[in-house]
């Protein structure tokens, strides 16, 4: 494994249900091992097209307000062009136009530099897709 970059891939199971799924502690995990106290950069990809990767809070109801909004913005009724899968499901390939699939983020001394409250999310709207993979990376 190179010192300068590494990376690894997470498989997170998002079940059947529109799901804001907290890897905060995964990244942390990685990079005790990978960034081994150094500065650097996490970058965080999800290579879905029905995914996304967020920074926000979680457990005081953000995750659930950030459902509601992408309700609000992305519908699930026949509106869409893309129309395989469940009904709807075209919403969930426009969600990574507004919900990006990667974040990088700065590492010092080994530690993920968030502020108090946030944490790395993935959103996942598609319920067609119960797995996923989550690639996080390295650079020193």
């Amino acid at each position: 494994m190179s010192d300068v970059f590494t990376t690894r891939v997470l498989n997170v199971r998002t079940g059947s249900t529109e799901r804001v799924v907290d890897i905060t502690g995964d990244c942390e995990s990685f990079l005790r091992e990978a960034a081994a106290g150094r500065d650097g950069l996490l970058n965080v990809f999800v290579p879905h097209a029905t995914a996304g990767i967020a920074v926000l809070e979680t457990g005081a109801g953000s995750d659930d307000d950030l459902l509601a909004a992408l309700h609000t913005l992305l519908p699930a009724d026949d509106r869409w062009q893309h129309r395989h899968g469940s009904p709807g499901h075209g919403r969930d390939h426009v969600l990574p136009a507004l919900v990006p699939p990667h974040a990088t983020l700065p590492v010092l001394g080994g530690r993920l530099e968030l502020g108090t409250w946030q944490s790395v999310c993935l959103v996942d709207t598609n319920k067609d897709n119960p797995e996923r993979k989550v690639r996080l990376s390295f650079l020193g």
